[in-house]
């Protein structure tokens, strides 16, 4: 508990610098750009490091083919786009936690559920 308490003070001592390095990150993840995929590529979405859907491309000869299965497919590729931009996200959070030497910075993003050591 007490390890907590002074991990906390330690970051807290740290603040502008986390700052700092956090307006970094958000300026990273605004140029992160990922692309999830279904249907052997028939549909393509591509999000930003901010988890936003900026485009949605579906291959023509799905246009006039089963709804349902088109929609099946635009989900899996969203939420295969949504899963990569994550996983950017939490490689540029583990940028930032290397780049600060603050005691306890790593253990304090784990537990926010920002993996600091992701696996490729």
């Amino acid at each position: 508990m007490f390890k907590g308490i002074g991990n906390l003070v330690s970051v807290l001592k740290h603040a502008g610098q986390i700052q700092g390095k956090v307006g970094e990150l958000k300026e990273e993840l605004a140029k992160v750009r990922v692309e999830g995929s279904a249907g052997g590529g028939m549909v393509i979405v591509e999000a930003s490091g901010h988890h936003k859907v900026l485009a949605v491309r579906i291959d023509s000869s799905l246009a006039n083919g089963d709804r349902e299965m088109l929609e099946e497919l635009v989900a899996a590729a969203v939420n295969q786009a949504l899963d990569k931009a994550k996983q950017a996200a939490a490689e540029q959070m583990s940028r930032l936690a290397e780049g600060m030497d603050i005691p306890g910075l790593g253990d304090m993003l784990e537990k926010m559920g920002l993996n600091t050591n992701p696996v490729a």
